[in-house]
């Protein structure tokens, strides 16, 4: 595999005719290291539902040659903040800076869509994704994990976009 950078990456928006590579991208990390919920299945089968029409969004990364290799969402709250859910970068695909890619992009959508609050839950054994989040500015928040931490069986790390 050649030697790319994330200046090398296009970012695709949502289009139904995409939702494979959502799901797809999402069940191959979550089930290399826990087991999918029905928290994961809900987002995962009905992204344009439970997403999209709720004001949230999913973003893409496409690389040269390889096609959609990664992807991420912002789900809406309800309240005005919005959840950073399901970034997954393909096991083929990784060193591509495609996380940090994405990472950045969900981040300038969260403040394009005026998010009070741009939040995330996650599991330690994540460690070079939580290392990503908080070179990009997000903070470990005990607030969240009381507020939201109960959402996923796997949860044990909250983290809260706090600027970069």
């Amino acid at each position: 595999m050649t030697s790319r950078t994330a200046s090398e990456l296009t970012l695709r928006e949502w289009d139904p005719a995409l939702a494979h590579h959502f799901r797809d991208i999402n069940v191959e990390w979550i089930e290399a290291m826990f087991e999918l919920e029905e928290a994961d299945r809900m987002v995962l089968d009905h992204p344009q539902e439970n997403l999209i029409d709720q004001g949230g969004a999913v973003l893409f990364a496409e690389a040269e040659g390889l096609g959609i290799i990664g992807t991420c969402a912002l789900k809406a709250d309800g309240e005005g903040g919005f959840e950073l859910i399901k970034m997954g970068v393909l096991e083929a695909a990784r060193g591509l800076k495609a996380g940090e890619f994405l990472l950045e992009h969900a981040i300038a959508r969260a403040a394009q869509l005026k998010a009070r609050e741009l939040y995330l839950l996650t599991n330690a054994k994540c460690e070079a994704a939580i290392h990503l989040y908080e070179k990009l500015g997000f903070v470990h928040d005990a607030g969240v994990m009381e507020r939201h931490g109960g959402d996923y069986c796997r949860c044990d790390v909250a983290m809260r976009f706090g600027g970069g």
